[in-house]
Formats: C-alpha cells, sequence, structure tokens
C-alpha cells in the first residue's frame, strides 16, 4: 500500500503484543496515524500471513529501503518428543475492537423502499401483557412459516429521507406506521420533521434494529412466536423478519478514499444522544451507490460556526451601524476524531469512532483520514 506514513518520535524499540491489543492500538504506538498500519507490517518468511499477530509476539520497527516496517520477531518453540499438554489454538489479535460492536453489526439492517412489502407484525402479546421477554408468547400476524422456524423481532429505529438533496433521519415513535400504505412514507416524517413544503420525501432506507430471536411453535392468524432472548422487551408494533445471518470481515483493512464525495457527512448517533467517542458507532450518509465499503477511513470534522466580529465592529458603534447587522466570521472547521466503516448498505453506511480529540456529532462533514487540522 504505498502511502507516505508518520512515525511517532516517541515510538518504543520494542512491543510486546499482549491479549486485548488490536492492530490499530498497536500501530498507534508507532505511527502519528494509526489508519496506516497495513502499510508498515512486514512479516518473517515463516508467517504466511502477516495479520496473524499473537500474544507473546516481539514486535521491533525497522527501516528497508528507507521505509518504515513493523517486524514480528517469533520466538520458534524447541519441539520436544515427549507426551505434552495440549494447547487450545490461540486467537490472533483482530484489526480493531470487534467485541465493541458485535452485537450492534450483528442485529440491525437497512432497506431501501419496496424491498420488504408488508412485513408480519406483533399485534398482542401473552396475557394481554404491554411488553413480552424471554420464554413469553408473542402473536403475529401475516407470518408464514412452519412450527420450529427461527425468526427475529425486529423494530423500525430510524427512517433516512431525501430532503432537497440533503439526507435526514426521522425517529420512528409511531404505532401504526406497519399498516397498509404507511410504510413508503410515515407521519412521523411530516410531522415531526418538515414544513408543509415537503410533505412526502423520498425515502433512502429503513432501519430497523433486531429486539430478539424467536421460534414459531404454532401456525395461523395470529401465529404464536416463543421469545428466546432479546436485548429489549418486545411490544405491539414490531416487526418479524427472518434471522440475518450477516459475518463481518475479520480481517478489516483500513484505507482511504481517492476521491471524497462533496457533502458526506455525519446524519445519526446510534448509542448516544450528545457525541460519540470510542468505538461508539455513527451513521454516515452514503452507502455502496456512492462506493462505500468496509475499511473506509475518514477524518470527522465539526463545521465551524458563524460569530460576530464584536472587535472590528462592537455591537452598537457606528461601524456597526454600517454593517447592519455586524461583520460575520466563519471558523474553521474542527477535527473530531477518525472513524472507521464497517458496514454497507446502499444509500447508509455504519462506522466505528476509533480515535479523535473531541466526540463526533451529527453532521460533523467527512474528509480524508490525513487531514487532522
Amino acid at each position: 500500500m504505498a502511502q507516505d506514513v508518520s512515525v511517532r518520535p516517541d515510538h518504543p524499540d520494542e512491543y510486546v503484543v499482549v491479549k486485548g491489543d488490536t492492530l490499530w492500538d498497536i500501530s498507534g504506538k508507532f505511527l502519528e496515524k494509526p489508519w496506516q498500519w497495513p502499510a508498515i507490517w512486514q512479516a518473517n518468511p515463516q508467517i504466511k500471513n502477516p495479520h496473524l499477530i499473537y500474544p507473546g509476539d516481539r514486535l521491533s520497527l525497522v527501516y528497508i529501503d528507507g521505509k518504515p516496517q513493523l517486524v514480528v520477531n517469533r520466538d520458534q518453540p524447541v519441539e520436544r518428543l515427549s507426551p505434552q499438554i495440549r494447547k487450545e489454538p490461540r486467537e490472533a489479535v483482530p484489526p480493531i475492537e470487534w467485541d465493541a460492536i458485535k452485537s450492534f453489526v450483528n442485529n440491525m439492517r437497512v432497506f431501501l423502499p419496496g424491498q420488504l412489502g408488508d412485513l408480519p407484525y406483533v399485534v398482542a402479546n401473552e396475557s394481554s401483557r404491554i411488553m413480552s421477554t424471554n420464554e413469553d408468547l408473542t402473536y403475529v400476524r401475516g407470518l408464514q412459516g412452519q412450527v420450529g422456524d427461527e425468526f427475529e423481532i425486529v423494530r423500525l429505529k430510524h427512517i433516512y429521507y431525501d430532503d432537497n438533496g440533503v439526507m435526514k433521519r426521522a425517529l420512528n415513535h409511531k404505532y401504526g406506521d406497519h399498516l397498509p400504505g404507511k410504510l413508503e412514507y410515515p407521519d412521523t416524517i411530516w410531522n415531526a420533521t418538515l414544513s408543509w413544503r415537503r410533505k412526502n420525501p423520498p425515502v433512502l432506507g429503513y432501519e430497523y434494529w433486531d429486539v430478539a430471536p424467536a421460534r414459531l411453535v404454532k401456525t395461523g392468524d395470529p401465529a404464536t412466536l416463543k421469545v428466546e432472548g432479546g436485548r429489549t422487551e418486545i411490544k405491539e408494533g414490531d416487526f418479524v423478519m427472518p434471522v440475518d445471518n450477516h459475518q463481518y470481515a475479520p480481517q478489516l483493512m483500513p484505507h482511504a478514499m481517492s476521491d471524497i464525495p462533496d457533502g458526506l457527512e455525519v446524519i445519526a448517533l446510534t448509542q448516544s444522544t450528545y457525541g460519540a467517542g470510542h468505538y461508539q458507532i455513527v451513521a454516515i450518509n452514503a452507502g455502496s451507490n456512492q462506493q462505500m465499503e468496509p475499511g473506509l477511513v475518514f477524518s470527522a470534522f465539526r463545521p465551524g460556526k458563524t460569530v460576530r466580529d464584536n472587535v472590528k465592529y462592537p455591537k452598537g458603534s457606528f461601524a456597526d451601524q454600517k454593517t447592519w447587522n455586524g461583520d460575520k466570521v466563519k471558523l474553521p472547521d474542527e477535527y473530531s476524531a477518525h472513524i472507521l466503516v464497517f458496514r454497507v448498505f446502499d444509500e447508509v453506511s455504519y462506522a466505528m469512532v476509533m480515535d479523535g480529540k473531541r466526540p463526533v456529532k451529527e453532521h460533523d462533514v467527512l474528509r480524508h483520514p490525513d487531514d487532522t487540522i
């Protein structure tokens, strides 16, 4: 991977890998820009895959043809022809901390309008309970299947829509959107976010979060599902989908986009309301249709505010009167953090916050990862 890398002046001469390390974190000990770690890995000849770095390996930074390389120094054990205790295979160091987002990666999905049709939905819970949980029964209309089939109960979380060429999101809290004709243009978008001039905007994606797995125990209308675990309680209006067996890419390769599209920005925080920090997830307004792919790294920047120049144009002064409202100055954008794309849909992608100076917020603009000033 041809790129200029910046080595930290305080990098260690050698580092011993420990359990819990990630390739990103290890590279941060040697590089000023940890996302560039694929450019410096250099394995010994006996190691076929340079990504298979294990706890106990010793890493050192060397220069080959004037370029920095991170070398794996692995002691080869002496083979003893005697009975030995069987050892479990070691787990290689992952590129990033997948455990921090594993449930999110596996338990959310985004669909375009028209991809789903009418979804089966929860009409009531056992014993008329407001909510159901593990081992409870729940009743679903419109479900086809056989006894023993497994399903996932999901909840419509966000709706992404096009507001005059700008992607925005609407929170979905209104019961009844499962009804025929309501899913395409939910009233929540109109009531909560738009003026009367922008009713029924084009929908770019429906974001569903898995609530709980369930198994079909009785067919009919309604069908009966038995809840088998879950992350939250099931309620009326939740939908039912087939189980999603998505597998994340274990060898995620960080890289930069050669040409950053204009208008690329963060459009949603998935695990917080104020700002997303280390290992938290954000949604961005581009997907596979805009050449997004797992492994892309961006720098998120907080848009600079427009402030009044009170020094040259003091409020109430003659100079202020001449400029009506005073001179306005647009401050520079401020670097927030690096984000790493890990899952991509048609028009929306999701990224993990990796490192930075401040929390990532909605409407942070995205730039090349080398840009941090």
